[in-house]
């Protein structure tokens, strides 16, 4: 059966990248890794092939090598124990000129060795000889289909080998349509069942993902929901293996207990809109049974049960990814100021699985290649609002949006909005939002980094913009900043429009610290331009600022060191003494 894991696609030169990049883009959620110093343009960085290789192997990952077979295998080979454990290895040429599954038989290997050949228009080069003659693979069964004895498939493949018959029993056009030598009278059986049935040596049985259990509200905490639907499916004698999903009205979106049961089954949630409810409601149908009936398009089971649950079989497997939608979810992330390597895993994991990014062009284009294939939605730098109701509404309608903010979200950035949104305008489709919050390196701490440890006492943080907030309040702020002597870090000190507050700001300073008090400037942090150096607190000007900088003023104890290069060293002791 195919693998629920992403794949690691593994290049070690520039060469192999686009290649890579054409094979993510039918397999949602890949990642790619590459050699450093000799790529570019990958999700993660590797120095050590082997151990990154072994690590992924270990943890079940899913490996493509665009690289020579022999490395893959003389680099995996201590690995190499248990066959139904390992997860699909394959080796695809440089060039993408051939494509070879290496291990993983149990697991979908050729399944993804004949996905990825049908995109670059090749053979895949497939030894596995019951799926060269049967023209299928009885061990690795198609999406939608669950082989439930495994153990029993090598000898009954073994006697097919050797010229027996199989009778089959139930409907699948994957078997049908195969070469399987398929005769009523055969002394083999394949049964295709949503029933609980006892597998024997010679009789191989799988499980149709036809069966949508609903609930339409929420039922009980999370443990006695789950052991509630498992009794239920034991009382009507049906197979776990075949639950293609569990499906509920989006009111019921965020009920924990619902996914709690998802999770146990090792299936996804979907929901349905009042809109899509509707015309059955109004036909008598209890919620529970009108997203049975809509999931799989029959009625309801005629078993009693719970008012609130209902359970229907397709007579096809169901493709849950086409039926209602997914709970939307919405992620709140910071890049950082700019450079890749100052993006946390998290905000990669989630840009990598997001289907849309919102945020300010400048921003968005900060992501790189972890944006591609995403659907973009571009907004001016001060539209703040707008951009959180449209990521709202995006994630309503079920999808995985990223609002993406430079920096660390939740500081003068776009976390704040969104909150500020679901606070003020009262809409219910948004309760059924997954959010969370992606936090990254704040601008105050890149630029503290860049050039000591100027933050290494009491600060804190001022926006010298008075677009929000009117400029009696940044005085009050900066005179009590200064009188208690914080560090202060100031954002937005200056834009085009606006150069006088800083000049303002320079002289409230100027009461509590000496001329002397060194003062940092950084510009264009993790960016191109990168610039960052200390002056004194005399020397600063409105004009030695922009809105890409980022000033740090010093308490009266932080102090320099003069560096061999002429620049110096910024930190706040942690002690303060007279």
């Amino acid at each position: 059966m195919m693998t629920k894991v992403a794949p690691a696609i593994v290049v070690l030169g520039q060469n192999s990248v686009a290649v890579a990049r054409k094979i993510i883009s039918v397999l949602p959620g890949a990642t790619l890794y590459g050699l450093a110093d000799r790529t570019s343009g990958v999700d993660v960085s590797f120095t050590n092939f082997g151990e990154t290789l072994r690590e992924l192997f270990a943890q079940g990952t899913p490996l493509i090598g665009i690289c020579a077979a022999g490395i893959l295998i003389r680099t995996l080979a201590p690995m190499l124990s248990d066959k139904r454990q390992e997860p699909p290895v394959l080796a695809i040429a440089e060039d993408g000129s051939a494509v070879v599954p290496l291990l993983g038989g149990l697991n979908g290997v050729n399944d993804l060795a004949r996905r990825i050949a049908e995109l670059l228009d090749i053979q895949p080069a497939i030894t596995t000889t019951g799926d060269l003659r049967f023209r299928t693979a009885l061990l690795s069964p198609p999406a939608g289909y669950h082989l439930a004895n495994p153990d029993d498939a090598k000898k009954f493949i073994s006697d097919l080998l050797a010229g027996a018959q199989v009778n089959l029993e139930g409907r699948a056009a994957w078997l049908s349509n195969s070469q399987l030598p398929i005769n009523p009278n055969g002394d083999l059986t394949i049964r295709i069942t949503e029933r609980l049935v006892t597998p024997t040596a010679n009789c191989l049985v799988y499980h149709p993902a036809t069966i949508a259990i609903a609930i339409s509200d929420i039922i009980s905490r999370e443990n006695e929901a789950i052991a509630l639907v498992q009794q239920l499916l034991v009382d009507a004698e049906l197979a776990p293996a075949s639950v293609a999903g569990i499906f509920a009205p989006i009111s019921a979106a965020s009920d924990p207990a619902i996914h709690a049961v998802a999770r146990a089954l090792e299936v996804p949630t979907r929901f349905f809109t009042p809109n899509q409810l509707k015309s059955l409601l109004s036909q008598g149908y209890s919620p529970a049974q009108a997203v049975a009936i809509a999931a799989t398009g029959t009625s309801p089971l005629s078993h009693t049960l719970p008012i609130h649950l209902a359970i229907a079989i397709a007579p096809e497997p169901i493709d849950p990814n086409t039926i209602g939608q997914s709970r939307g979810r919405l992620a709140i992330i910071g890049t950082g100021p700019g450079a890749s390597q100052w993006m946390s895993p998290q905000v990669k994991e989630i840009l990598k699985s997001a289907t849309d990014l919102v945020g300010y062009k400048t921003y968005l284009d900060l992501v790189g290649s972890l944006g591609d294939g995403k659907q973009r939605h571009e907004s001016d730098n001060r539209e703040e609002e707008a951009r959180a109701r449209m990521a709202l509404d995006l994630a309503a309608a079920g999808r995985y949006v990223a609002v993406v903010s430079s920096g660390d979200p939740g500081i003068y950035a776009m976390a704040t909005a969104v909150f500020e949104v679901l606070d003020r305008d009262v809409k219910p489709e948004w309760d059924s939002i997954d959010i969370q919050v992606a936090p990254g390196i704040s601008a105050m701490q890149a630029a503290a980094a860049a050039i000591g440890a100027p933050l290494g006492h009491d600060f804190c943080a001022i926006s010298l913009s008075d677009i929000l907030k009117p400029w009696s309040i940044i005085e009050q702020r900066i005179a009590a900043a200064a009188q208690a002597d914080f560090v202060i870090a100031f954002y937005n000190p200056v834009s085009k429009e606006r150069t006088w507050q800083l000049a303002q700001a320079i002289n409230i300073l100027l009461e509590y610290r000496t001329p002397d008090t060194p003062v940092v400037l950084a510009k264009n942090l993790g960016r191109q331009g990168q610039t960052v150096k200390a002056i004194a607190l005399s020397q600063l000007t409105p004009t030695a600022a922009d809105m890409r900088t980022i000033i740090l003023i010093g308490s009266t104890k932080t102090r320099t060191i003069s560096r061999s290069d002429g620049n110096l060293w910024v930190y706040t002791p942690r002690r303060y003494t007279d």
